[in-house]
């Protein structure tokens, strides 16, 4: 069973395009140090129409960290690694919303 740990930034950033290349230039670096970490799926939105009344989420950034287990993803929560991924918190660019955090298991059917 594969596990993804999502972590969504739902708002607005003064540059979003600062905001997304800060997040892959300096701070993905440091998830790549996470143990047994075995991707990193970063989700950027696009335009799109939806004919049936749907409410958009509003995001900047949908970043997904995949590992194999609950039990690796656990591992990595606890680390020196995320310490210091959280510790690169205030040098993001100036971002305004709420960031939620969220782990699921992946059941692929198609």
């Amino acid at each position: 069973m594969t596990v993804s740990y999502f972590v969504r930034y739902q708002g607005a950033a003064d540059d979003a395009d600062a905001f997304v290349q800060h997040y892959r230039t300096q701070h993905v670096p440091f998830l790549q140090q996470f143990p047994r970490i075995r991707g990193i799926v970063l989700h950027r939105p696009v335009d799109w129409r939806d004919p049936f009344p749907v409410n958009p989420a509003g995001d900047v950034l949908l970043a997904q960290m995949v590992f194999d287990s609950a039990t690796d993803l656990n591992a990595a929560l606890a680390s020196e690694a995320r310490a210091r991924a959280r510790a690169d918190m205030p040098n993001f660019p100036r971002f305004t919303g709420s960031i939620s955090h969220q782990a699921m298991a992946q059941e692929i059917l198609l």
